[in-house]
């Protein structure tokens, strides 16, 4: 009989939310402009709360913009009763259970967006229980990442107030700018980024993001045109699966391609490195299947010598980047503070880890008064 069990603890209870985060002004991007979208007005989010019998508890989340929140809820309240009585520490092998509970709806997509809530809370307590921010249980070559703001760049902002959120950027200690560009007016596109680099000057790193709103002819073009500017990279020129044109674009222009966030899983982001599509690859953990899934991304991107920059959800992205043997990016996007009590230090260009266990946040009153919708699951219940 074996009396020295690996087992230190077991997962008790599981708390699902659905929680509807409102934004101040409906957002639009180069979606909008093609018709292909509606603004947004909304982030649709999915948080998972996971007790142990020891009284430990992780916190994750994933999201959804402008429509599948309700989905991830009804997927993740499905297969939720699989982590009961399950050691916390198993995180693989939690996450292929819960694969195999959905099987039926594939391995990407919806279904593991909603095992990525499930996926963080469980990395989340792991480095609670070790006592460390989840960075250094990951094992961090930084204590900081640079970062980039997006948020004051959008189409839907007239340019004098793109400008003037830049500025205030810059001067508020980000450490890069990007906007987005789209126009059907390719001159405006130009127009817009030029006035944004005039301001910021030539030494503030400056991105921009198409939204995979080109086709390929017109990607070369504004690609050559953009090359003047000294852009850090053009971010989705092409449809998101389109690893072909964006190899192309990649290995003609000195400018970087930026791509990946639409991706939903580890073979996806394989398949757009074996093409070689992207410089700079921008994988998001809540759309590829949580951190688990996420870790194998950046194996593969190391492996090519890749660029790192994650994808939106900076509280979970600045821990996963410092774990990144490469300089990375993260992308600054203030639109979730509301939803957490704790907020990230920016200063010197440099967003900072905190000392704080785990990721380092928790659910804030706000955002349990956004609360749309709720469902646990308890031992022997």
């Amino acid at each position: 009989m074996i009396t020295d069990s690996a087992t230190l603890d077991r997962i008790t209870g599981v708390r699902l939310s659905s929680v509807t985060l409102p934004l101040a002004t409906p957002i639009s991007d180069a979606k909008v402009l093609t018709g292909r979208q509606k603004p947004m007005t909304e982030v649709a989010m999915l948080f998972a709360e996971i007790s142990t019998g020891s009284g430990l508890e992780g916190v994750g989340f994933s999201y959804s913009k402008r429509a599948g929140g309700p989905g991830q809820f009804a997927h993740a309240r499905e297969i939720a009763p699989v982590l009961i009585g399950e050691d916390p520490s198993d995180i693989a092998k939690i996450w292929d259970k819960l694969v195999w509970a959905g099987a039926s709806v594939g391995r990407s997509g919806l279904s593991v967006q909603a095992i990525a809530a499930f996926d963080v809370a469980l990395w989340d307590l792991k480095a609670k229980r070790a006592g460390l921010p989840l960075a250094k249980l990951l094992g961090a070559h930084r204590d900081s990442v640079r970062c980039y703001n997006t948020s004051g760049g959008f189409l839907h902002s007239p340019i004098e107030e793109v400008l003037e959120r830049a500025g205030e950027s810059v001067e508020s200690g980000i450490g890069g700018i990007k906007i987005k560009v789209g126009h059907p007016d390719h001159a405006t596109d130009l127009s817009r980024v030029t006035a944004v680099r005039e301001r910021i000057g030539d030494s503030v790193p400056l991105m921009v993001d198409a939204n995979q709103q080109w086709d390929r002819a017109t990607a070369r073009r504004m690609c050559r045109a953009f090359e003047p500017l000294n852009l850090v990279w053009i971010e989705e020129p092409l449809d998101a699966y389109d690893f072909a044109g964006h190899a192309r674009l990649a290995s003609t222009f000195d400018t970087p391609i930026a791509t990946g966030e639409m991706l939903t899983s580890v073979a996806e982001h394989a398949e757009l490195i074996r093409a070689g599509g992207a410089d700079i690859v921008q994988p998001d953990a809540p759309r590829v299947g949580g951190i688990t899934q996420f870790l194998k991304v950046l194996a593969l991107a190391e492996g090519h010598n890749l660029q790192l920059a994650p994808h939106f959800a900076m509280e979970i992205h600045i821990h996963l980047a410092a774990a990144y043997a490469r300089e990375p990016w993260v992308e600054h996007f203030e639109w979730l503070d509301p939803l957490f009590d704790e907020h990230l230090e920016i200063d010197g260009g440099r967003m900072h880890i905190s000392s704080r266990p785990g990721l380092g946040v928790t659910i804030s009153d706000q955002a349990r008064a956004w609360t749309v919708a709720e469902h646990e699951v308890q031992v022997g219940k």
